[in-house]
């Protein structure tokens, strides 16, 4: 495998959904992968689990790993081609590439999206200027777009608390204060399509989500409706596609309480606003995934990276 980009890069999901929960009962069996071997991993934007579960899967393989935070580090990044470079960005992407890739094996990117600008958010235009020109393999740790890491950790919790052959999972949008992008509901909602599971994505009206990823989901408007007989409930808030990047309606009847969730298990990537996305009763209950979903996010990074390195 070139690049871990989206989870359409995933040759067959059970079997790395497989082979991941496998890691965890020996971390380290493949440490002399990874030898000698080293991984940038450039931030764009913040960071807590993506940037520990990331590092801790490289570590577990061996490697080397070198981060950097362009918040705080680093020049400002010019991507455009022909521009005349006399303004703020002091380096341009072709350049700054292809000096990553003479110091490092694999490099990582995490770029949020700006939801002011459809096309240049869609465009991807940090993950694809590395892809384009460094000489290494890239992978996405959350691009404007997509959070594939993510994902592939879901898939992994799901498998592990599964208990019917076809679960029914739920992507509900929760209330939040501030826009969201739609990163973690569009992989979630391709890696859905991976799976046999009965999908149901429920949502107020105006935040459809982009009609390309969504094709063939089923989409409910009446969260209740949706609910029932659920297994799993994923909250994650985003704002709206058609109207790029706004909060319509703060709709705060639609926060997961105890009561809505019955006895499906509770699944959010985290960070969660506790009392507006989502109640304490159900973060605090044993119904709640958010933990092992957080700590599955390195063995999802593990499988990533692991396929890579046998890849060089």
């Amino acid at each position: 495998m070139k690049h871990y980009l989206s989870v359409n890069d995933i040759d067959s999901l059970p079997m790395w959904v497989s082979e991941a929960i496998t890691l965890k009962q020996n971390p380290t069996a493949y440490k002399d992968l990874g030898e000698q071997k080293t991984i940038c991993l450039l931030f764009f934007s913040n960071s807590l689990r993506t940037r520990l579960s990331t590092q801790k899967a490289a570590m577990n393989l061996g490697m080397d790993v070198m981060v950097m935070n362009f918040g705080s580090e680093g020049w400002q990044l010019e991507f455009e081609d022909g521009v005349t470079m006399d303004q703020g960005k002091a380096e341009h992407i072709k350049e700054a590439a292809q000096v990553v890739s003479q110091y490092c094996d694999v490099v990582a990117i995490r770029a949020f999206a700006g939801l002011k600008d459809k096309e240049k958010d869609e465009a991807e235009v940090v993950l694809n200027g590395f892809k384009q020109h460094a000489s290494i393999p890239v992978v996405n740790m959350e691009s404007s777009v997509g959070h594939p890491l993510q994902a592939l950790a879901d898939a992994i919790t799901v498998k592990e608390n599964a208990i019917t052959a076809k679960p029914k999972i739920v992507l509900s949008w929760a209330p939040h204060p501030r826009a969201l992008p739609h990163a973690v509901p569009n992989s979630f909602i391709e890696m859905m399509k991976l799976q046999d599971a009965e999908f149901v994505i429920t949502h107020p009206e105006g935040y459809e989500l982009n009609p390309k990823i969504t094709a063939g989901c089923t989409i409910e408007y009446d969260q209740a409706k949706a609910m029932e007989n659920v297994d799993f409930v994923y909250a994650k808030n985003w704002s709206s596609y058609s109207n790029y990047g706004a909060i319509l309606d703060t709709e705060n009847n639609w926060m997961i309480t105890q009561e809505k969730l019955g006895s499906a298990k509770f699944m959010h990537c985290l960070p969660v606003r506790r009392n507006v996305v989502v109640e304490d009763a159900v973060l605090d209950g044993s119904q709640s995934l958010v933990l092992e979903q957080a700590n599955n996010r390195t063995f999802a990074a593990q499988i990533v990276l692991q396929k890579i390195l046998e890849s060089l």
